[in-house]
């Protein structure tokens, strides 16, 4: 039984899950109106576009690496979608050129980070200039407009599931959480992904490709931001240039939260999930409890330091237990 104890206490999400199911139970105590239709609806509209950026961050610091530009690109992709749509194109092929663009910008930071061997740290707010500035110059000074006709409910349609009323991106957001973490758990690319940001050099020794592991990394964070940004800006039918501005430090947070290590090597998609989650129920129990905003901010800074604590915590607990 103990070594069953011990691998589950030692999971980098273990913190993150404790909190949401404690803070769960007290919000639904504290306030009647948390469990309501209406507000798990509202509660849970806005998780799917940023878990899928938290999800690609977190990939992506377990390898070793960092992406600030995940909310330009956030902005930069649904930009690109829309004009493309505004000229003809068929929504589906201007979807896929939105994504090759986001796609593009994590190989332009990979790039940078592995053959110029600049931080990504750099590399990436570089990019995060970059990008929302091309979003400004594409827009113009005039945000475009989306077709009248276009009839997107494939991604952003809302599903009955009878008590509450979701949108379609949740079943993209739960695929792609059951892809990612497939590969991570199951696959070698998976394991490959762990060795290099936790043992960089028995990596190398191994004879695994440790900079096409990171290339891979940073084109699909990229790829997963831009799918983000265009969910969103679908879903509400509205394209500015500072769409996601901020996303990135929110979607780092979520990944830190959920129990990613910043030095690489630890982590979980069931952490990023989790750590999103618990975002947007302490955003939404701040509103339904008529607390000041800015309060906000001050409770996912407080979290994720217990968050973290409470990790390191549980791991060095689960280390000393024996056999």
């Amino acid at each position: 039984m103990k070594p069953s104890v011990r691998n589950l206490m030692a999971r980098p999400e273990m913190a993150a899950l404790l909190i949401f199911l404690a803070l769960l139970v007290v919000f639904s105590v504290l306030n009647d109106r948390f469990f309501t239709t209406g507000n798990m609806t509202v509660y849970l509209q806005p998780i799917p576009e940023i878990a899928i950026v938290a999800m690609g961050i977190t990939i992506l610091i377990i390898a070793g690496e960092f992406d600030l530009s995940v909310g330009s690109v956030f902005g930069l992709s649904p930009m690109v979608t829309v004009l493309l749509m505004q000229n003809g194109w068929p929504t589906a092929a201007a979807i896929l050129v939105g994504l090759l663009i986001a796609a593009l910008i994590g190989f332009g930071n990979g790039l940078i980070t592995l053959k110029l061997k600049i931080p990504s740290f750099i590399a990436t707010l570089g990019m995060l200039f970059m990008a929302r500035s091309l979003a400004v110059v594409l827009a113009g000074g005039f945000p475009p407009i989306f077709p009248r006709e276009l009839n997107v409910s494939w991604l952003v349609g809302r599903l009955d599931l009878g008590l509450v009323t979701p949108r379609v991106s949740l079943l993209y957001m739960i695929a792609i959480a059951l892809v990612l973490g497939f590969v991570l758990r199951r696959m070698d690319f998976g394991h490959w992904i762990f060795a290099t940001g936790g043992h960089p050099q028995a990596a190398r020794d191994m004879g695994i490709k440790t900079e096409r592991v990171k290339m891979a990394c940073f084109m699909l964070c990229a790829t997963l931001a831009g799918f983000a940004g265009i969910i969103q800006s679908f879903r509400v039918k509205v394209i500015v240039p500072n769409l996601g501005t901020g996303l990135e430090m929110q979607a780092i947070a979520a990944a830190v939260i959920g129990g990613v290590a910043l030095t690489g090597g630890v982590g979980s998609i069931l952490g990023a999930v989790v750590g999103t989650l618990l975002i947007a129920m302490i955003e939404n129990i701040l509103i339904l409890s008529g607390v000041n905003a800015n309060w906000f901010m001050f409770a996912v800074g407080a979290m994720i330091v217990v968050a973290v604590v409470l990790n390191t915590q549980t791991r060095l607990k689960a280390e000393g237990m024996k056999g």
